[in-house]
């Protein structure tokens, strides 16, 4: 596997992981008052029932953090290293599409946004080791 893989994977769990802690804390952190900034308040969501806690929780929290952790363990084993780089590079350009097509919609936000720009990096990079991946495998 090449070592760019390696490092785009490392930054990738580093950032899944943080996201993915910090939604699954973000309520004990509120209610705790430890003047951490609110995940809620980052992405632009309120919780309306107790349910609510537990989706943030279960869909940004927990699917972020295994994300990451399949990334951590992708630097190590090639196989669920480049999984993971189709997975990421999946998941954030389908992201990425939704924003541009919900801003089709007459009187919808743009898309263009810091989130934005990190799933267009992400999904190019992603592109991209895929492609020298491939061609690298092909030569040997």
């Amino acid at each position: 596997m090449i070592w760019l893989v390696r490092v785009y994977l490392f930054l990738m769990s580093f950032v899944y992981v943080l996201i993915g802690g910090w939604a699954i804390l973000d309520p004990l952190a509120s209610a705790l008052d430890l003047g951490w900034p609110s995940f809620m308040d980052a992405i632009g969501l309120s919780v309306k029932s107790e349910i609510g806690y537990s989706e943030i929780a279960g869909i940004y929290g927990g699917l972020n953090l295994c994300i990451g952790l399949m990334c951590l363990v992708g630097i190590f084993k090639e196989n669920i290293g480049i999984f993971s780089v189709k997975v990421i590079t999946f998941l954030v350009g389908s992201i990425a599409l939704g924003r541009m097509l919900f801003s089709l919609l007459p009187t919808t936000p743009t898309f263009y946004n810091t989130y934005f720009i990190f799933e267009i990096s992400a999904f190019t990079i992603g592109i991209l080791l895929l492609y020298f991946y491939k061609k690298l495998n092909q030569t040997t």
